[in-house]
């Protein structure tokens, strides 16, 4: 079942409906569904799907010449295998003419590991063949530094064949709330910071029949699908998955800025910056400033895929116990005590994302161009302080407080917000919105109304968009 990705649908839709020869790059992290996108816009039309694996050049032109003569058939009585690839792209090309026909060419990266020419070779075939009719190609590539450099950068061959591309991002938590429909706010929040936006791992857990079944099935099970998933994905997209497993559970353990996490893996500062760029560039990490600052100083690192951070959180320590097919004990006493402090921070995210979404739609008090999070030093009482949630163009600003326990916000809630909010004078319009997991007191609902500058939003009111 195909779900959200009405947005990238939208796109390819418009580049297909351009007259003449288009081509599309489509990349993203793996599992992120970039082959059931293409899959799903190609499906009421005429193409050619081709995916790469792993192979050598003889064995790839050979499966590219079977997908090719399978859906273009004219020459398949005399013809097994095109003899170069430069005649199999000249066959599609004049095969297409000037019908619209795509050719997909999902994982491209393998498809050059065995022949580094082929982009030369594609270049000269878009320059010469392609270009004359409407073909309409799609190379696709899960290889972020690959396609970054090798395909979409200025050195490569293909510099400025492309019409456009598409970088398919994680769901938010928006569209990865279609994958459990049936579940209530709560729920929905929750399956997200386990499983983040990826449509496989959410499938995992929709496919049992609940949350906790689906945890325990998927994570804490040793034969579950994700219970060795990020060391399988860093043994694929890195030389040195070690260090890389370090750095990682060095900030899920807490280490947040560059010398702490080259201290607790004892490597040097410089070494662990270039690693840790490259995670950052995966997704899978990200590096924050603090809303509106610039210095890079201030910069923190944390895990940025939910995925990652709950493996990172749960699974290491209880491997003996998940080894031992206690898997249920592992949820019942390791996790869900945990939880309401793992999904806090994640909470977060969603309100931002919230805010963001909200923003596009037009239906906030006023235009934001970004969202984040501040954190910083009071002068007055000498402490570090911290704003959830803030959301500003460049005179105007929202400040939001994000509420994760079982208790309702109350008035002392909204007023520490406007107090630290004050830390930021350069805005001159403010408004602010507090977010509570458990509703709030009819002293603050009263407070928001009389002031008219207060937006309260309820779990139930981030999925009615």
């Amino acid at each position: 079942m195909f779900l959200g990705r009405q947005a990238e649908l939208s796109s390819l839709g418009a580049f297909y409906a351009k007259p003449g020869f288009q081509m599309v790059i489509l990349y993203g992290r793996r599992r992120v569904g970039k082959t059931s996108l293409m899959a799903q816009f190609c499906r009421d039309k005429r193409h050619i799907f081709y995916v790469a694996i792993e192979q050598n050049d003889k064995a790839a032109l050979r499966s590219f010449s079977e997908e090719a003569l399978n859906n273009l058939p004219a020459a398949g009585s005399y013809l097994d295998e095109f003899p170069s690839w430069e005649t199999a792209f000249r066959y599609v090309a004049e095969q297409a003419g000037q019908d619209r026909i795509i050719l997909v060419i999902d994982e491209y990266p393998y498809l050059a590991s065995g022949n580094p020419s082929i982009s030369s070779i594609l270049q000269r075939s878009i320059d010469t063949e392609m270009s004359q009719g409407s073909l309409f190609l799609m190379l696709c590539g899960s290889s972020m530094s690959f396609m970054e450099n090798q395909v979409l950068g200025y050195k490569s061959p293909l510099y400025g064949r492309r019409s456009g591309q598409i970088r398919v991002e994680p769901f938010d938590y928006l569209d990865s709330s279609l994958f459990v429909p049936d579940y209530g706010p709560e729920e929905k929040v929750l399956t997200y910071a386990v499983a983040g936006g990826i449509p496989q791992y959410l499938g995992y857990i929709a496919g049992e029949q609940s949350l906790r079944q689906g945890v325990i099935r998927a994570f804490l099970d040793r034969t579950g699908p994700l219970y060795e998933e990020p060391s399988s994905l860093l043994k694929q997209e890195l030389r040195e998955p070690a260090l890389y497993n370090s750095i990682i559970t060095a900030i899920a353990a807490g280490a947040s800025r560059l010398n702490d996490i080259a201290a607790r893996i004892g490597e040097e500062t410089n070494k662990t910056a270039k690693y840790l760029k490259t995670l950052v560039d995966l997704r899978i990490v990200k590096r924050e400033l603090p809303f509106g600052e610039e210095s890079r100083r201030k910069g923190l690192y944390s895990v940025a895929d939910n995925m990652f951070r709950f493996w990172y959180r749960y699974i290491p320590d209880n491997v003996s116990s998940i080894e031992a097919g206690m898997g249920e004990d592992v949820f019942t006493r390791r996790v869900l005590p945990d939880l309401p402090n793992y999904a806090g921070r994640v909470f977060e995210d969603v309100c931002r994302q919230y805010i963001l979404r909200r923003n596009r739609a037009h239906s906030l008090p006023i235009w934001v161009n970004g969202a984040g999070r501040w954190w910083g030093s009071h002068p007055l009482k000498k402490r570090q302080e911290e704003i959830d949630v803030v959301a500003a163009s460049e005179r105007a600003a929202i400040f939001g407080e994000c509420k994760w326990r079982n208790e309702p916000a109350g008035e002392e809630v909204l007023e520490g917000l406007t107090e630290r909010a004050g830390l930021l004078g350069k805005y001159s319009e403010r408004y602010y919105m507090v977010f509570s997991k458990a509703g709030f007191t009819p002293g603050l609902r009263l407070r928001a109304k009389a002031r008219g500058d207060v937006g309260l939003v309820e779990l139930g009111d981030l999925f009615d968009l």
